[in-house]
């Protein structure tokens, strides 16, 4: 019976690099073990003898003094046995144990050295042995070095674990517990002999060793071994001291110890427990069963230790977990059963029952034949085997026995390059071991046997095989096999070899050929095949040499001289009877590759002449046949060839074939070759010189395409032969091409190290060699041969890949022609482990039960395994009264749904259930028991449970509900679906509906989730009878989108049609898209096409219609819930269909229609734009049904790039007036847009394009780019302000107001191309019409403003609004009549109106309450106030369009506070009116001669009437007869002198004082020699000095404002004054105090007025204008008080 493909048994496939470091050379590995080996046997065969003798003289002693010591030596050796026990091994076995006892009776002997007694019978005992250990030396040093124990010195020791045992230590409370049979790692070299030679010592041995053991549990005591004398007669004694007898004394009492409890436990043992071999006390039989029935085969076993038994079908063990459920094997006390269930025609067999333990193994046989029922055999399943079910099969060990092998120290994936020397080892297992029953062991590479050459040395030294490649090719690279075969029992591992080629002599040259071989060798003439090379060196490989050489020498020729792409090549002129060898070489552009490995020597010998030659030995060194012959006969000439044909064509040769003619005597022919060009009869010889010996002939120096026919004659010594029939035409050309690439590729994961590469055969391939793989890693660029040798079949497994690295592969197919062609690259895989078992399915419910049968639902497995899952199966067991029995199979096929029906249960029992999930990878671990159900019938009206209930498209807001209907439907039908839903944390009573009324459908989407909240579903069916149970709750699902979340898009492609895409990039090898119509799978729906491609599927529309409205679902297998969905409605059908037709029938798209414009200079521009245009789109232009072409009146331009389709014209003429049309072709799109241009549109267009080119004139000179405006400044002024361009330094600016020039004191810069006039404080004297002129030599622009009317009350509102807005908070101020509230704004206008209210209510002003403007200040007076003008004031500003608003509260404190300071500021007031005063008259400085009479008068008040006083130069001064100081009527008050002299020169001052103040007054006099006569008094007045009154005119500079603006603001303010030229020779009067402060107010009042200066223009500034005149005066003075 075959046993499984390797593939099936083992997967421990890993590529680890082939490292030489860990190759030995095989001979002396084993020389090694060998010497160790006997050295071990010679001492531990001695050893073992010694140890016998001393058990069986110690049994026959009754149990003496020595024979205890042995005991309690024994027990101690027993300890180490126990040890190297645990050490070397994981499972309590007796076999393997039976060497390692045999290394403790070693110790006891050993230990029993000072009994001389003990030695004379050991030996004996050691004569009859002799035989025994000669049996099994070999085995019994392998278990003696397995066992961990050295001889060192002759002092024992464990020694330490083998370099490849696995360790597994026993506990000590476990010691004497049962444990479970298993084969630890050198089982097989460990022999049971009373298996064989069941002597009487043997028994005795065994019997020893058992109650020894036993002893050593019992009293877990040992004595140490020391170095004891070898014999009795060398015994010597020495004195002893007291300390020796007390501690002799001491042992002694110990061993009687140990000897009474070694008595007592022997009295309590069970004699039916000693050591037996197996024996089977009931057998089990045969049986004859019909199909789909369960049997059972029992049976009983004794022997003791307890034996291990083993069922088997056809002698192959049967294996449970490879098989689930279909066998159950039990033992319980004795006895064993083995359950097949439900039987199948294929379990017709032989089983049988192998019972074995350390006394021997033993097997009881038993058939089982199934029986079909009448009609149902399949007849192919009994052609299809032809396997013998004989039972019979002959081993060592008789009938039906069974050998363990397995591999140990296997070879990994090997890796190695071409010239270097690889070996592959295993060391092989067997058990049980029988020495004189060697197994078979044999190599395979790709299948194929192979034998020992120079190439490859095989080697088995008993335990370990090796294989050798002493110089490896790229011919060794395979898959090799390592089969060891017990009888008709077998077992095969397998590992890859890779050779890469070896580094090239030349860079870039390719690698060498392969596979050399000879075929249809004749005397002459022979054919030499060979594969091309996986690596061509950057190259292409151009073509191929061959070179020959002679058997015997050394000498290469080379045979061709142009090289042949064709991988094979007829080799010709060889001389008959000699050997050649042949190899090959690759060539490209960078040059010749190293060769190939030769080929195996071919004689060049006529194949069909082998048998009657009579040939001696060929020289060893030349390979030299001799061939001798009959003797020729006479006189007869060689009829024609038969069978002649044309076996190959190519481009370069033709090979003919065929058969030696009936006719030719006993002599040897030869022939001749002749050919002609199809068509005639023009025969030509084409070997003419030397006639061809071979029945093959290749004939070169053929034209190429052209056809030929060729016929042969024969010819020997009597003459030439007639032709034969000449072939059919042959044309010189390649029959065999060059295969197409295949396809398909597909990676998939298989190791951490490699990954499994499939694809499908190319088409129409003939003659296929094999395939070459390459992979890259993504996004290197950089492609490595996968393998090396050409591979057949469409799978491969390319090792030696990084983990974790994203590869992509391609393929190429290889035949004699060439290379094809790579395939496309795959998809990108990530190399990682491959596919494991699911994980168990959970939440197990009953959809339906009935009285016989129920119906189980469950939920799928959280993890599949990394592939689909392919089935389930269900388990139930009975439970009564709470105690579950055995489990049973429900099921022996998988079942693909998540719910089944188990039938023939039992009506009112309680059941318990569990479900497994199975995939590729095998059955995973079944789900934990659910509760108990009990079968009774359901007898609700209502509908049972929904089931399969799951959540696909979830995102942050939404999700889709899948469910199944009920398989209960209860007693009506179900007419609909309710779904509930909760947060997942939330209480049962939250549950609440989704919808209101019943579903029809089993889906919904369920909307307004909230983000990141999780939630748990149920639905519930109903029927006319009410609302069912519910479902199973579903899993917890988190309302999110997840990163990288795609949606299903729909896409209408050029030719129109229709198709929804979605694109997956989580997805595994095993992934699938599932499309869905309304959430059921869509399958082979003939209306739609499904396209998947990598991470990519499409599902297209053949005629989108009304049949193909719903809801397309995609669902994304192995993945974490990838899904998404799209509806297709009735108006996204009808834009999907308008949008094919559209793409069926394209037209050229438009971003704009055919339009028109005016450019720059005047010229007329149409264009049009289209969305995309390609290189080869084409524009036609039509002008009313004419196409017009590029010249001088149209300039036509295409912009393939924007799309921009334009046409320019200079100008338009009325014979242009018409309809003009763009026409567009693109491929196969066209479209076409019109424009109209005829009367008033033509006309006015016509003069926008005039205007526009007389305004491209005047840009050429200075203009204004923008015309000039008006602004009003933050500081309320207005700034009249004009953008300008093309100015130039020369340039000049003129202003007029109403045609009247402004003169400026600056000239523009012109900075930002910004000119400015500020006009201050802007008014209605303002209003007018403004004009500024630009001018050069270039020619001049000018802009005019107009502000007046409404355009002036539009500006005074603006300003009124910026005087408005720069208002200040109102504030309260205290004066001597009263309280002022009072606002400042920059400055005030009459368009401003102003109004004031009280508390709400608007104030109406009297002389107490008035209201008025001063300067920049609005003020609201109140008059002697009192407590009734408490309150709220506001102060209301109207700008003309809106009303601003201050606020101020004059109430409590600040009343209190503004009354008081009115209060003293009142009688402040009265102290200042009535307080002494100089009302004036007295000058600051009075100049006199001396002599002449000086009279000064002054006007004095006060009230009361003030004192007045005179200084002089600070002192009092008092009248006398030269000075009269007067003071009449209480104000008038007279200084006289009647004749002044120099003396009177100095300060004067009047001191005027009442009770209100007092004030000084000051004179200076002067009294000036007498030098001439003159009657004039001068007096000066300091505060009457010369004002000049000249009106002026002055422009501000251009200033930037704050930020806002970069441009400079003009600033215009006018200045009037007068000017007075006084006499020189007038005398200025005296002027009074009065007159002197007048003066100065009205100097005040004039100040802040403006004027224009009057200035005449000059001739070279002359403004060239009529009508205009000079500003001459322009007042701008304040606004008066509001009233």
């Amino acid at each position: 019976m075959m046993s499984l493909p390797f593939y099936q048994r083992h997967h421990e496939h890993y590529d680890r690099a082939y490292r030489h470091k860990a190759l030995l050379s095989t001979v002396s590995q084993y020389q090694k073990e060998t010497k160790s080996k006997s050295a071990l046997y010679a001492q531990g065969s001695a050893a073992y003898a010694r140890g016998s003798a001393a058990y069986r003289h110690s049994s026959a002693a009754g149990f003496s003094l020595d024979s205890s010591a042995a005991y309690s030596h024994g027990s101690s050796a027993h300890d180490l046995e126990s040890a190297a026990y645990s050490y070397g091994s994981t499972a309590y076995d007796h076999s393997a144990a039976q060497s390692k006892r045999s290394a403790a009776y070693s110790l006891d002997s050993e230990s029993l050295s000072t009994s001389s007694a003990a030695y004379s019978h050991a030996s004996e005992s050691i004569n009859k042995l002799a035989a025994a250990y000669r049996l099994g030396s070999e085995a019994y040093s392998f278990g003696l070095k397995n066992s961990n124990l050295m001889i060192e010195d002759q002092s024992y020791k464990m020694s330490p674990k083998a370099k490849r045992a696995k360790q597994s230590l026993i506990s000590e409370d476990k010691e004497n517990k049962a444990l479970d049979y298993s084969v630890p790692i050198f089982t097989g070299r460990e022999v049971n002999i009373s298996g064989i030679t069941d002597t009487e010592e043997e028994r005795i041995k065994e019997s020893a060793a058992y109650v020894a053991k036993r002893n050593l549990f019992a009293t877990g005591e040992g004595v140490s071994v020391s170095k004891v004398a070898k014999t009795s007669e060398e015994e010597h004694h020495e004195k002893k001291s007291r300390k020796v007898a007390i501690r002799e004394s001491a042992e002694r009492v110990a061993m009687k110890k140990t000897l009474e409890e070694t008595q007592a436990f022997h009295r309590k043992l069970n004699q039916d427990k000693l050591l037996h071999a197996p024996e089977f006390i009931i057998e089990p039989r045969s049986h004859t069963i019909w199909e789909k029935e369960n049997v059972r085969f029992n049976c009983s076993v004794a022997g003791w230790p307890e034996p291990r038994v083993t069922w088997y079908k056809n002698n192959v063990p049967i294996d449970v977990q490879a098989h689930p459920g279909k066998y159950i094997i039990q033992s319980r006390y004795g006895l064993h059963s083995l359950e097949i269930t439900e039987c199948e025609f294929d379990d017709t067999a032989q089983y049988h029952a192998s019972a074995m333990n350390v006394k021997g193994e033993v097997s009881v046989y038993a058939s089982l034949v199934v029986k079909r029922y009448k009609g149902e055999i399949d007849a192919s399943l009994l052609h299809a085997r032809n396997l013998s079910l004989s039972p019979f099969a002959v081993t060592p060990h008789g009938y039906a026995s069974r050998f363990e092998i397995s591999f140990v120290d296997k070879f990994d994936v090997a890796f190695g390059r071409e010239g270097e020397t690889m070996s592959l080892g295993c060391t092989v297992v067997i058990n049980p071991d029988i020495k004189r029953f060697k197994p078979d062991v044999e190599w395979y590479r790709n299948g194929v046997l192979i034998t020992p050459s120079k190439w490859v040395q095989m080697q088995w030294s008993g335990e370990r095989a090796s294989l050798t490649l002493t110089h490896a090719n790229k011919e060794d690279e395979g898959l090799y096999t390592l089969r060891v075969a017990m009888g008709e029992y077998y077992e095969e591992y397998s590992g890859y070899v890779f050779v890469r080629d070896a580094d090239a002599e030349i860079p870039g040259a390719p690698g060498a050929p392969l596979d050399v071989q000879c075929l249809d060798a004749n005397k002459d003439y022979v054919i030499v095949s060979w594969k091309q090379p996986a690596v061509d060196g950057g190259n292409p490989i151009l073509g191929y040499f061959i070179d020959r050489c002679e058997v015997g020498t050394s000498h290469w020729t080379q045979c061709n001289e142009n090289p042949v792409k064709f991988a094979r090549f007829p080799v010709t002129g060889l001389i008959e009877g000699r050997s050649y060898i042949f190899r090959v070489r690759a060539v490209n552009k960078a040059g010749v590759s190293l060769p190939s490995r030769v080929s195996e020597p071919v004689a060049a010998l006529d194949p069909a002449d082998r048998a009657r030659l009579r040939s001696h030995p060929s020289a060893p060194w030349t390979g030299q046949i001799i061939v001798t012959e009959e003797e020729p006969a006479e006189g007869v000439v060689p009829g024609p060839p038969t069978d002649l044909q044309v076996i190959e064509a190519t481009k370069n040769y033709v090979v003919l074939s065929w058969k030696p003619p009936g006719q030719r005597g006993h002599e040897g022919i030869m022939y001749f070759v002749e050919k002609c060009v199809a068509g005639t009869e023009d025969w030509q010889r084409v070997n003419t010189e030397i006639p061809v010996k071979s029945p093959r002939f290749a004939v070169f120096d053929l034209s190429e395409g052209k056809s030929y026919c060729f016929r042969v004659r024969c010819c020997n010594s009597a003459g030439i032969g007639e032709p034969s029939e000449a072939t059919e035409a042959t044309i010189v050309d390649d029959k065999l091409d060059i295969p197409k690439a295949p396809g398909r590729i597909m990676p998939t994961r298989n190791t951490d190290t490699s990954v499994v590469v499939t694809w499908t055969e190319p088409p129409d391939a003939k003659e296929l060699v094999g395939y070459y793989i390459e992979s890259s890693v993504e996004g290197s660029g950089r492609w490595e041969p996968c393998n090396n040798n050409p591979v057949k079949g469409t799978r491969f497994v390319c090792h030696g890949l990084s983990t974790g690295e994203n590869y992509i592969f391609r393929v190429r197919a290889v035949n004699a022609a060439g290379l094809s062609e790579f395939s496309q690259e795959s998809e990108p895989i990530e190399v990682k482990a491959a596919i494991a078992a699911p994980s168990p399915p959970y939440d197990i419910v009953v959809l339906e039960s009935v009285r016989d049968s129920m119906v189980l639902g469950w939920k799928q497995p959280e993890a599949i395994g990394g592939t689909e899952i392919t089935g389930y199966y269900v388990n139930y067991r009975e439970v009564v009264d709470g105690v579950p029995g055995k489990w049973k199979e429900a099921n022996i096929k998988a079942v693909t749904e998540r719910a089944y029906r188990i039938q023939n249960l039992k009506e009112n029992m309680v059941y318990q259930f569990q479900v497994a999930a199975a995939n590729l990878a095998g059955v995973g671990a079944p789900s934990k028991p659910s509760k108990p159900f009990k079968c009774e019938e359901w007898t609700i009206a209502v509908p049972g449970p929904p089931h399969d209930v799951k959540c696909t498209e979830v995102r942050k807001d939404s999700l889709v509900l899948l469910w199944k209907e009920p398989v209960y439907s209860g007693r009506s039908p179900i007419v609909g679906y309710y779904v509930d839903m909760k947060e997942t944390e939330a209480k049962e009573e939250r549950w609440r509906s989704v919808n209101e009324k019943p579903l029809q459908k089993k889906y919904l989407k369920i909307g307004g989730l909230t983000q990141g909240v999780s939630y748990v579903f149920r639905v519930r069916a109903t029927n006319q009878a009410g609302v069912g149970k519910p479902s199973d709750v579903t899993d917890a699902v988190i309302a999110e989108t997840r990163p990288g979340t795609k949606e299903v898009v729909v896409d209408v492609d050029d030719n129109g049609v229709i198709s929804l895409n979605f694109e997956c990039d989580q997805m595994s090898p095993d992934s699938k898209f599932i499309w869905s119509k309304n959430y059921e799978p869509i399958e082979d729906d003939p209306r739609l096409n499904m396209d998947t491609k990598g991470g990519k599927s499409k599902l297209s529309f053949k005629d989108l219609g009304e049949d193909d409205l719903g809801i397309y679902s995609c669902i994304v297998t192995d993945t974490d819930g990838v899904s998404s969905s799209y509806t297709i409605d009735e108006e996204e059908m009808k834009r999907l269909l308008a949008l094919s037709h559209e793409r069926q029938f394209p037209t050229v798209p438009l971003i704009s229609e055919l339009a028109v414009e005016i450019l720059e200079k005047g010229e007329v521009r149409f264009w049009l734009q289209a969305e995309k245009l390609s290189g080869n789109a084409k524009a036609n232009f039509v002008f009313n049904d004419k196409e017009i072409f590029n010249g001088e009146k149209y300039k036509m331009k295409v912009d393939h790039n924007t799309g921009l389709v334009e046409m320019i014209m200079d100008k338009l003429e009325e014979k242009d007036e018409g309809t003009y049309t763009f026409q567009l072709q693109d491929g196969k799109a066209t479209n076409q847009s019109s424009l109209v241009l005829i009367g008033d549109v033509f006309k006015k267009l016509q003069d926008e394009a005039d205007f526009q080119r007389k305004e491209w004139h005047r840009k050429q000179g200075p203009h204004f780019v923008d015309k000039l405006g008006w602004e009003v400044t933050d500081e309320c002024n207005v700034m009249l302000k004009c953008k300008v361009a093309n100015i130039k330094k020369e340039t000049h600016i003129v202003w007029y107001k109403d045609d009247r020039e402004i003169m400026v004191d600056e000239e523009h810069d012109f900075k930002d191309g910004v000119c400015t006039l500020l006009i201050s404080e802007f008014s209605k004297k303002d209003a007018g019409t403004y004009e500024v002129i630009l001018k050069d030599d270039r020619g001049k622009d000018s802009s005019e403003l107009k502000l007046k009317d409404t355009a002036f009350a539009d500006l005074m509102n603006e300003v009124c609004r910026k005087i408005a807005l720069s208002a200040t908070d109102l504030k309260i101020q205290s004066t001597a009549e009263g309280i002022r509230l009072y606002s400042y704004v920059t400055y005030y206008v009459e368009d401003l109106r102003v109004g004031w209210v009280h508390n709400d209510t608007q104030i109406k002003f009297t002389d107490r309450m008035k209201t008025g403007v001063t300067g920049e200040q609005i003020w609201l007076q109140i008059n002697e106030p009192t407590p009734q003008d408490k309150g709220r004031y506001i102060m209301e500003l109207f700008d003309g369009n809106t009303t601003h608003k201050k606020t101020v509260d004059l109430s409590g404190q600040a009343f209190d506070e503004a009354f008081a300071e009115f209060e003293r500021l009142k009688q402040a007031a009265i102290a200042e009116k009535n307080r002494a005063r100089v009302l004036g008259g007295l000058p600051d400085v009075v100049t006199i001669q001396e002599g002449k009479a000086l009279n000064l008068s002054c006007t004095v008040w006060g009230d009361p009437t003030p004192e007045v006083s005179w200084l002089k130069n600070e002192k009092s001064f008092v009248s006398d007869a030269n000075c009269i100081l007067k003071f009449e009527s209480g104000k008038n008050v007279s200084f006289s002198i009647s004749t002044v002299s120099t003396q009177d020169s100095g300060k004067y001052s009047i001191v005027v004082k009442n009770k209100y103040g007092t004030e000084t007054s000051d004179v200076t006099v002067i009294v000036m020699p007498v030098s001439g006569q003159t009657d004039t008094v001068q007096g000066h007045n300091q505060n009457n000095k010369p004002v000049s009154k000249k009106k002026k005119a002055m422009t501000a500079n251009k200033q930037k404002e704050g930020g806002k603006k970069d441009f400079i603001k003009p600033h215009v303010e006018e200045i009037t004054a007068r000017e007075e030229t006084p006499d020189p020779n007038e005398i200025p009067p005296v002027e009074t105090e009065k007159d002197t402060k007048s003066k100065q107010q009205a100097a005040k009042k004039t100040a802040g007025k403006a004027g224009v200066a009057e200035k005449a223009p000059q001739p070279t500034e002359s403004l060239d204008r009529q009508g205009k005149k000079p500003l001459e005066k322009a007042a701008l003075g304040k606004p008066t008080e509001p009233q």
